[in-house]
């Protein structure tokens, strides 16, 4: 009598698993880099920027990126000066969004092929901001940058940043922040004790206060289980470094 063996049947052939996933990152910068500390946009900074982006870009890894507009406006400081709060955060997703232009214009002269995506409809200047077209052209390799913040007053860049990960599935949300190099135990800048941290929770974030980002963007990482790394935009290596893995910034998780 012939015995049927499972390997004769294929029935340890298992199916072979799926293909993981390339690497995706959504990284937010701020609006005052863009300036190099003053209002407008300075180009040797941009292009600095896009390089590090660019060099990120063609490792394999995809790259969204949200910006700020500070450069330009604030809405919080406009209406402190008086004016209405709704326009001048209006005023400040436009700002964004010419930021995202000169970042877009020096990426793809690094030969980067980039789509830009607005909250605001800009159809001359940018795409809709639309979740499965942003995910389809990260897929294709290019580098999608979203503007005009939410599209509503009240939310900061560091919300959205925040949302537009997780819509688009991002492994790690990037904070470039700007004088500040990670999240320290007080403001270093008035508290000469304060200790940085490399990695805390972001339960600890909150309980403690640290306004590094909103909070609003910390409880929706913490309540998603995405991780933040928080890091320090002054260098000419600090994104690469981040993305690579090294020990630079401060990681927060649940």
């Amino acid at each position: 009598m012939t015995m049927v063996t499972e390997q004769a049947v294929g029935i340890d052939d298992a199916p072979a698993p799926p293909p993981r996933r390339t690497r995706r990152v959504i990284l937010k910068l701020s609006g005052e880099v863009f300036g190099g500390g003053a209002v407008g946009v300075d180009p040797d900074v941009v292009q600095g920027i896009a390089r590090q982006i660019a060099t990120v870009s063609r490792s394999g890894v995809q790259v969204a990126v949200v910006v700020g507009g500070g450069n330009f406006f604030r809405g919080a400081e406009l209406q402190k000066r008086g004016m209405d709060r709704s326009r001048a955060d209006y005023m400040g997703m436009l700002g964004t969004v010419m930021n995202c232009l000169a970042l877009q214009d020096f990426l793809e002269k690094e030969g980067i092929e980039t789509r830009v995506q607005t909250a605001i409809t800009m159809a001359q200047v940018a795409e809709p901001y639309i979740p499965l077209r942003a995910i389809r052209h990260l897929e294709k390799g290019r580098v999608v940058i979203f503007g005009a913040g939410a599209g509503m007053p009240y939310f900061s860049t560091d919300t959205v940043t925040a949302q537009r990960a997780l819509e688009i599935h991002a492994d790690l949300v990037l904070m470039s922040k700007n004088g500040v190099d990670g999240v320290y135990t007080a403001d270093p800048r008035t508290d000469p004790s304060a200790r940085k941290l490399d990695r805390i929770t972001f339960e600890g974030v909150l309980k403690e206060g640290l306004r590094v980002a909103d909070q609003a963007a910390f409880s929706l990482c913490q309540e998603n289980d995405l991780p933040m790394l928080v890091f320090g935009a002054q260098g000419d290596d600090t994104i690469v470094r981040a993305v690579s893995g090294e020990k630079i910034g401060t990681l927060i998780t649940t």
